[in-house]
């Protein structure tokens, strides 16, 4: 049996076209802290984030195909102040479908169609 230590990081893909919109979203609307690709990739185009330990990787591909429940979670401290936060930059709020009792949470969409999960810090997270 292997045991795993850690998320090292998610990527996320978005058609080229989007690229720099997803970038300003993640930079600047999600206050993600880019750090610099290894020189092996920096000529691939996308961005790198850090966020605690893990990391979010930005990629570009032709075809992306964003239906389903494929998503991401960020956990923040004030769900309200957040949401808040994404109405003034514009970002379209997308209720919970499924929510969980004492796990409060909604969903927005990237730029290039990406879901991501927005939950609010509780001592007993769950997630979907």
């Amino acid at each position: 049996m292997i045991k795993v230590t850690r998320l090292g990081h998610v990527n996320v893909t978005v058609p080229l076209a989007l690229e720099a919109a997803t970038r300003k979203f993640y930079g600047e609307i999600m206050g993600l802290q880019e750090v610099p690709k290894p020189a092996a990739s920096k000529g691939r185009g996308g961005a790198w984030y850090q966020l605690g330990a893990a990391q979010l990787h930005l990629s570009r591909e032709e075809a992306v195909d964003n239906s389903g429940k494929r998503h991401i979670c960020y956990v923040v401290a004030d769900l309200i102040e957040a949401e808040r936060h994404f109405r003034e930059a514009g970002v379209e709020i997308i209720p919970d479908s499924s929510p969980i009792a004492g796990s409060p949470r909604f969903n927005i969409r990237d730029p290039g169609g990406n879901l991501i999960e927005i939950a609010e810090e509780t001592s007993a997270r769950g997630g979907a």
